[in-house]
């Protein structure tokens, strides 16, 4: 069964207005075999935090989210963007290899962890010591980033098309050196159990808080399944790929839910819009 953090719940419940309906929240948390207690703590964690503004109390109230709180939350759209062209063959790969190298010293060690935390965060695989590689373009970030925490000066950026590690060469062999494509896989094949069920279960056409449920599972399950993907190219990937099925499905079920959406639904409505949009495009 999947496990929502009640985080996650609270965060997803954000309307296009940044307010969470409590009632609806606990409702949906209901279904999620989350109980008042767990909310209420979570609510308070989250208010505590600066994340949310609390008005009035139990199922009445709402949650204001903090505008800190509605940037981090917001999706990139760059990403699913690219991730449904490579589905559709839209973005084949250039063959370039594009490498990131870095040796900052102990002194500034968080500026070093940081800027490791950032090349992993765009799906770069770590080659040898303080050498990272990715088949996508990431320097101008990259730069970005090693320039506010200040060791711009120790970050190397190059590009191959000529790359070896050990005797291998072959781009799907070094593929499967550097990334974990099978627990990739098995993520994505547990998205795409999920996405079938719930397709199913829309297809009976469940209540408005149902809908909102499986609303809230789906995106939590995308999520799961596509933050440790590095969305390398179709060309890199064993093929069938089941990440391509995966998001098909997800997509199937967005279309149904955003066919009976209801006024003030949460924002991620809007965002999975653009998820079938990008399908059907």
């Amino acid at each position: 069964m999947l496990e929502i953090p009640t985080r996650v719940l609270v965060e997803a419940m954000v309307r296009a207005d940044g307010t969470v309906d409590c009632g609806e929240l606990y409702a949906v948390a209901g279904l999620l075999g989350m109980t008042d207690q767990q909310v209420r703590l979570t609510i308070n964690r989250l208010a505590a935090d600066g994340r949310f503004v609390q008005e009035g109390r139990g199922r009445r109230a709402v949650l204001r989210a903090t505008v800190e709180t509605r940037r981090t939350i917001e999706p990139t759209a760059g990403y699913i963007a690219l991730m449904y062209a490579q589905d559709r063959g839209e973005a084949p790969w250039d063959g370039i290899w594009h490498l990131a190298g870095f040796a900052v010293p102990e002194h500034a060690r968080p500026a070093r962890d940081a800027l490791r935390e950032a090349i992993t965060g765009l799906g770069g695989a770590p080659v040898q010591n303080g050498l990272y590689v990715s088949p996508h373009a990431w320097e101008e970030p990259l730069r970005a980033e090693a320039a506010a925490l200040g060791v711009l000066g120790n970050l190397t950026l190059l590009t191959s098309r000529d790359l070896h590690t050990g005797d291998a060469d072959d781009p799907r062999a070094l593929a499967r050196r550097w990334w974990p494509l099978a627990e990739l896989a098995e993520g994505h094949e547990r998205l795409g159990a999920l996405a079938a069920d719930r397709l199913a279960r829309l297809a009976a056409h469940p209540s408005d808080t149902e809908q909102l449920t499986i609303a809230i599972e789906l995106a939590a399950a995308f999520t799961e399944a596509l933050e440790p993907d590095p969305l390398l190219p179709p060309e890199l990937l064993p093929q069938p790929w089941p990440g391509t099925a995966a998001r098909a499905l997800v997509a199937r079920c967005w279309a149904l839910l955003l066919a009976d959406r209801r006024p003030g639904a949460p924002r991620l409505f809007d965002v999975y819009a653009d998820v079938v949009e990008a399908v059907t495009a």
